[in-house]
């Protein structure tokens, strides 16, 4: 038994690169048609239906990376801010407000002979967002003091905060009075 080789469909039906390839017979041209509308029309519908279930779960994935990242930035944060106190010698505050995506750092400017801390804090820089991606809200309203020896406190606020991405889930970031950091989830 011989066996025929694979017919090669494509030149034929989309274009005719020499004379003799345009005299393939009609009987050949028919064996190579392609997709009905009527299948691609289920293909697209079927494709349409596999969207529509899965785009709820892709968003919740989404929103739940924006809060980790989010979580993650705020937690950073607050240690950089002890770490430039315990540097400098002097006094830093970080201050962020519910209702806003950003914090300010502010610090005790170092002058005279011997050098010495300011007793008035000023804006270290413009505010620095803590988030890019939209629907995460914190709260409360924080200020939190770093003294030079590395111990916090809560001038506005509470040593707590908790992030929300609107859905149910949320970040708890909880500041202890030496200034270690922890993220929690519920």
């Amino acid at each position: 038994m011989s066996r025929k080789p694979a017919r090669r469909c494509w030149p034929y039906v989309f274009y005719a690169p020499s004379p003799k390839a345009a005299a393939v017979s009609r009987s050949d041209r028919r064996d190579c048609r392609g997709w009905t509308l009527l299948e691609l029309m289920v293909v697209v519908a079927i494709l349409g239906v596999l969207v529509k279930i899965s785009l709820p779960t892709i968003q919740n994935t989404i929103l739940a990376y924006r809060l980790g990242a989010a979580a993650s930035s705020v937690a950073s944060a607050i240690q950089k801010t002890r770490y430039q106190a315990i540097m400098t010698g002097c006094s830093y505050t970080i201050a962020f407000t519910a209702g806003s995506t950003t914090y300010q750092v502010q610090s005790q400017a170092i002058s005279g002979t011997p050098p010495a801390c300011a007793g008035s804090f000023t804006n270290v820089g413009a505010a620095i967002p803590w988030t890019t991606g939209g629907g995460i809200s914190l709260s409360p309203s924080t200020t939190l003091q770093f003294n030079p020896n590395g111990i916090v406190t809560a001038t506005t606020g509470t040593l707590g905060l908790t992030l929300s991405n609107g859905s149910a889930s949320t970040r708890t970031i909880t500041v202890s009075g030496v200034g270690n950091v922890k993220v929690t989830s519920p």
